[in-house]
């Protein structure tokens, strides 16, 4: 057990952690081009009302991905505004009800709550994705969702079981049918090493509302689903076949509408969870020689027999993305969030009778590179890697206009005012402002004279003659 000072201590460490990142949202732009696509997707989504399918630009569907997190960035602009917090924020409050979550759970299991809190929470992609505008927090709060109530429901709970569906379904809306595979991988891997090929179906079956659960995710998720495919027909293709076989076995894949593919040597996957688990990855050899030495001494277990299962059990929690992942090469660092809960309580389970050395000291350096990272990104990265500051550079007065190719950044900040042309010949104001690469020669835009420039673009001011 903790002692009350640690405890104190702890709590604070915890909050300092949290409440840090959420300060930081508004400090730094919204980067090209994840961020910056998806809180363009959002502004799309409450200018034009249409709720039912995310638009990459007007008139354009994105079929890449299910709308959750562009519903969750939307709602927040339609109460907030346009601008970094507003955007940023839902995926920081979906990171809290993980932490939420995981809080219930290691209670239940009359484990030590703050541990695996703190370490969650200053993870390096934990950290990173509480407070980015992307898919990949609202998946974690839905796997994470159906992994604790997947636990909780074969210990007995059979309404935690329910909510593990609703978790699957949440899932669904984030990411799609990946997340059926992920939670099937870690749960169906402990399943087969704790009772066998034979066994596991009868065990499912007594123990886990399988019938009415699933209809349960279906009557939340199926809806939009079929509402989509409704709407702009295709999509089920697309993001079924294309997104969900195509893009995992062809890093290559030329049918992306939105991009080009990633392609990493097979097995990266488990390097960027090593590097996005950071510091407590580290931990890890130490915790499985710990857990598998205690296995060796029955007579030092807990008195908490039903837990025996557990560390198993968050093992293959964690690895359940590397292991779906290790043989596809379009990959990012993100994917391995998903994951991140198990370790977190992994090695709480590990130092379960004892404090973890150096646990808040090691939480504490994460917002530490945070807030050193953000004043280097709002002062001086961010310049080139967002067009906040070049299009702030300009009066809202005159027209602007981006020569030839425009990023999503450029989109978000001009509010969908700033359009792309081909040719000068588009252009009938007498006065307005162009964005040009900065590779080209400034000399054959005649009647220009130049604003601003970064390192990839020029703001240029030109008159007509």
């Amino acid at each position: 057990m903790l002692k009350a000072a640690d405890t104190r201590t702890g709590l604070v460490v915890l909050l300092i952690v949290v409440v840090t990142r959420m300060l930081l949202l508004p400090w730094y732009p919204l980067m090209d081009t994840t961020e910056a696509r998806y809180g363009e997707m959002a502004r799309l989504m409450v200018e034009t009302g249409n709720w039912v399918t995310p638009l990459f630009d007007y008139n354009v569907p994105f079929w890449g991905k299910p709308p959750l997190h562009t519903w969750m960035s939307a709602s927040s602009i339609s109460l907030l505004g346009v601008n970094e917090f507003a955007v940023r924020l839902p995926h920081w409050l979906a990171a809290v009800l993980c932490l939420l979550l995981v809080g219930h759970f290691v209670k239940r299991l009359q484990l030590p709550v703050l541990p695996p809190l703190i370490m969650l929470a200053s993870t390096v992609v934990f950290t990173i994705s509480a407070g980015a505008v992307m898919t990949d927090m609202a998946l974690t709060l839905g796997l994470t969702l159906a992994m604790v109530g997947f636990y909780l429901c074969w210990q007995g709970d059979k309404v935690w079981g329910y909510a593990g569906f609703a978790g699957l379904a949440i899932g669904l809306l984030a990411k799609g049918p990946v997340t059926l595979v992920l939670f099937g991988l870690g749960t169906g891997l402990w399943l087969l090493l704790r009772y066998g090929p034979l066994k596991v179906w009868r065990e499912l079956w007594h123990r886990v509302p399988l019938v009415t659960g699933c209809l349960l995710m279906l009557a939340i998720a199926l809806p939009w689903y079929v509402i989509a495919e409704q709407t702009t027909p295709g999509f089920l293709n697309y993001f079924i076949v294309g997104e969900h076989w195509s893009r995992f076995v062809d890093s290559g894949w030329e049918g992306d509408l939105y991009g080009s593919a990633h392609d990493e040597v097979r097995g990266t996957i488990w390097l960027y969870f090593v590097i996005a688990a950071m510091p407590w990855s580290l931990f890890l050899p130490r915790a499985f020689y710990k857990i598998v030495t205690e296995q060796k001494q029955p007579n030092k277990h807990d008195l908490n027999t039903s837990n025996a299962g557990l560390p198993s059990y968050l093992i293959c929690w964690m690895i359940a993305p590397m292991l779906l992942f290790t043989f596809a090469g379009n990959i990012l660092p993100a994917y391995v969030l998903p994951g991140i809960p198990g370790l977190a309580l992994l090695l709480a389970y590990a130092w379960r009778k004892s404090f973890l050395p150096g646990l808040n000291i090691i939480a504490l350096s994460i917002p530490a590179l945070l807030v050193a990272t953000v004043a280097v990104l709002h002062f001086d990265v961010g310049k080139d890697k967002s067009e906040r500051w070049l299009l702030s550079q300009r009066s809202d007065a005159l027209p602007t206009y981006y020569w030839q190719s425009q990023p999503f950044s450029g989109r978000f900040y001009s509010a969908g005012t700033a359009n792309k042309i081909q040719s000068l010949d588009e252009v009938s104001d007498d006065d307005f402002y162009l964005v040009i690469s900065n590779k080209l020669n400034q000399s054959q835009f005649t009647a220009c004279q130049a604003v601003a420039s970064n390192k990839r673009r020029d703001l240029i001011k030109c008159h007509r003659n």
